[in-house]
């Protein structure tokens, strides 16, 4: 494999100086017309592509922000990283995507990272939740801001949702269609979304008049399909039975929904489902899913907006802001009655 052309090489073909190559590349307009189209021919010529890293030494900054979020494998965080990138690159900037696989672990060795590379900013959906970890981080002097979450001890942006409303939304649905047992099947509940979900379910039973004994608490380690499965044989060794499931996100409810098809158990004749974050697959299960929307294209934008407007050229003065979006329902035929 040949080495890379460098500035070097351009110079010597245009027979120019590097200083004049450099002047080409970087303020085209203090260069003479002549000059500039025969540096750009050798340009063109050899496939010159100048060295970012250089630049970024030189300059101090980078074109690069970073995403590190939960799980990659969760359609809602494609979304998120979606919104992200448009807005980076209708900024001029890059999106370097990382996944800590809710591991605090590997969140401080890619936050490590980040500082290495010198990136712009980091967007991040902490598995640490006690906020050490970024607070550390923080000293390298690169701006971060929270996504699907904030850290009340950290100075620093937000863009989140409601999730107390979200679970309250969930379990208030399965109420007023009859129900009066209700499971709820959450991820690690070290994590907020999985306490404030279940907050906002134990809220609406309250306002039913049901106490908290009406729901069945179903905890698994992670918050993919295959927990949901487990979860949902769970559910089926259960006596009695609730009546209704929320799960703490999608995934973990298709899982549910795979176990109780397989075990011959209706959805949602024999028990109803609901889910959190409606993403895509929610409306093509084999029985369409009742899902809690979480707006994921929109806060992924709003919080690479926010990143942006911090590290942005000549800010001298930049005010944190914590935005929480609303959540809305979506039925669909997971969680309607069925008449007999």
């Amino acid at each position: 494999m040949g080495r890379m052309v460098g500035i070097k090489d351009v110079a010597r073909h245009a027979g120019v100086s590097v200083g004049t190559v450099s002047n080409v590349i970087n303020r085209p307009d203090s260069v003479a017309v002549a000059t500039r189209e025969r540096v750009q021919a050798a340009i063109d010529r050899l496939g010159y592509v100048r060295s970012e890293s250089a630049r970024q030494l030189r300059a101090g900054r980078s074109r690069i922000i970073a995403l590190l979020v939960l799980d990659m494998t969760n359609p809602f965080f494609v979304d998120v990283a979606t919104g992200a990138e448009r807005a980076a690159r209708d900024a001029g900037l890059g999106v370097m995507l990382c996944n800590s696989a809710q591991s605090p672990v590997e969140e401080a060795e890619y936050l490590g990272l980040f500082a290495e590379q010198r990136v712009r900013g980091v967007l991040v959906t902490p598995a640490d939740t006690s906020g050490r970890t970024l607070e550390s981080f923080g000293r390298h002097g690169i701006p971060y801001v929270f996504v699907d979450r904030t850290v009340a001890s950290a100075d620093a942006c937000s863009v989140s949702l409601d999730d107390v409303q979200g679970g309250a939304l969930a379990a208030r649905h399965l109420i007023d269609a009859g129900h009066g047992s209700l499971a709820y099947v959450s991820g690690p509940m070290q994590l907020p979304q999985c306490q404030d979900r279940r907050t906002g379910a134990l809220a609406a039973l309250a306002e039913g008049g049901l106490g908290p004994e009406a729901l069945v608490h179903v905890e698994t380690g992670q918050m993919d399909v295959a927990a949901g499965r487990d979860a949902g044989a769970r559910l089926l060794g259960m006596s009695p039975r609730p009546t209704a499931v929320f799960c703490a996100n999608d995934l973990l409810a298709l899982g549910v929904l795979q176990t109780l098809f397989t075990a011959g158990v209706s959805v949602p004749g024999d028990i109803a489902l609901v889910g959190y974050d409606d993403i895509e697959f929610a409306a093509a299960a084999a029985v369409p899913l009742t899902s809690v929307r979480q707006p994921a294209h929109r806060m992924g934008r709003e919080a690479a907006e926010l990143l942006i407007e911090e590290t942005g050229e000549g800010v001298e003065r930049h005010e944190h802001q914590r935005i929480v979006l609303q959540p809305e329902l979506v039925v669909r035929s997971s969680s309607l009655r069925q008449q007999r």
